[in-house]
């Protein structure tokens, strides 16, 4: 791959095509002098390039926001395979741009969402709760209903939280139409698993939420520590997530943990309290997965 200082860019003779390839928010905050915007996170990347570029055999010129970021090296990369015979990465990136002390052409700064302080219901129809259990050769999968649910905010972050599931309304996905959907909810609702006649609520409390420091996005960035009500006994459990703010505003949060299903005295089918199971045998990790939306 061919790279380029800023210093070789600004000297350079000749006709180049520079398409800034960050986010195109960031391109109209602060970009090069006759830049282009041309985001390389999109999916229809190159075909927004080939119109830009129609001259495959033309200069092209990528940067993006600064040597530890790859989008310009990705971009210079797609392009190449596309047939653009003439592209170089200007490595550096805007940072190293304006390092050199060279002239930016900036608009205005990205606002980045925010949420105000305080506590903000669960979003009902945003938010979801899926189950799967498994035992040595089959798997089922589901939902569980969400009740009620509210998150406490501080500082633009989660600090806090409650939310309420309500057992009596169990799902299973793969079983969906099916005669064995019923028989296998009846099945999750009685006394083999969750008793659901007498404990028909299930209760999740946040109850210490602690950002990883150093975590990328994408990557679990608060580690909760919460307490977890079910059949009627509540156990700590300890969720990795991550969480932020939509771009309307919202906070949200995903997670997917495993449970051991027998700290909650559902010991059906566990190999922990009988000796011989044969094809009875259910794994005893129920594993979830959450993503929780604020209104």
């Amino acid at each position: 791959m061919k790279t380029l200082t800023s210093t070789e860019l600004k000297q350079s003779d000749g006709p180049t095509v520079l398409l800034d390839v960050r986010l195109e928010e960031d391109h109209k905050a602060e970009s090069l002098p006759e830049a282009i915007s041309c985001c390389v996170f999109e999916v229809g990347f190159l075909d927004a390039a080939s119109s830009l570029v129609t001259d495959k055999s033309a200069r092209v010129c990528v940067y993006g926001s600064g040597p530890d970021s790859h989008e310009s090296r990705v971009a210079a990369e797609k392009l190449e395979r596309a047939g653009f015979t003439d592209v170089v990465d200007l490595r550096e990136g805007i940072a190293g741009w304006k390092a050199a002390g060279l002239d930016t052409v900036v608009g205005e700064s990205v606002q980045l969402p925010r949420v105000e302080d305080g506590k903000r219901p669960v979003d009902l129809a945003e938010s979801r709760v899926e189950w799967l259990g498994r035992n040595l050769l089959n798997k089922h999968w589901g939902t569980v209903a969400l009740k009620s649910g509210v998150l406490e905010i501080s500082d633009n972050r989660i600090m806090g939280g409650e939310f309420v599931l309500d057992m009596n309304r169990l799902e299973c996905a793969d079983l969906a139409g099916t005669k064995m959907h019923d028989i296998l909810i009846a099945h999750l609702s009685n006394d083999d698993f969750f008793d659901v006649e007498n404990h028909p609520e299930a209760r999740l409390s946040i109850a210490k939420a602690t950002p990883i420091e150093g975590a990328r996005a994408g990557a679990a960035n608060l580690e909760l520590e919460c307490e977890l009500t079910l059949r009627g006994q509540t156990n700590s459990v300890i969720i990795k997530a991550v969480s932020g703010v939509t771009p309307d505003g919202k906070p949200a949060a995903q997670a997917a943990l495993a449970i051991d299903r027998t700290r909650w005295g559902s010991i059906y089918g566990s190999g922990k309290f009988f000796h011989r199971l044969a094809g009875h045998v259910v794994n005893d990790l129920v594993e979830i997965q959450v993503r929780i939306v604020g209104e």
